[in-house]
């Protein structure tokens, strides 16, 4: 589902502090690692697609929540990107510091 191999580790990373309230937007990003990733309505295989995620592509994550397994990976992480989209963790690996629950 979605394609492409992930592990949903975490790195290191700074996390960003401008000191004026805005230290979680921004903080949370992820790189998309299969081809062609839909990003869903709700933490669900079944729920409706917003649009698609490409490979490599840099997505900021506001939280993650379980849902639906992909992979046997039962956490997705919602995007702030505009769409407020969700994605599986499975494609998504983080970059910085692990997305905090919603």
């Amino acid at each position: 589902w979605g394609g492409g191999d992930s592990s949903a580790g975490a790195t290191g990373g700074n996390g960003g502090d401008w000191g004026d309230g805005r230290r979680e937007q921004g903080r949370y990003r992820g790189v998309v690692t299969a081809d062609r990733l839909p990003l869903l309505t709700s933490p669900s295989r079944g729920s409706e697609v917003i649009r698609y995620a490409r490979r490599g592509e840099t997505v900021r994550i506001h939280c993650k929540t379980p849902g639906d397994k992909v992979g046997g990976n039962p956490l997705w992480y919602l995007l702030a990107d505009g769409t407020w989209a969700w994605g599986p963790a499975r494609h998504i690996d983080n970059v910085g510091p692990a997305p905090r629950w919603c």
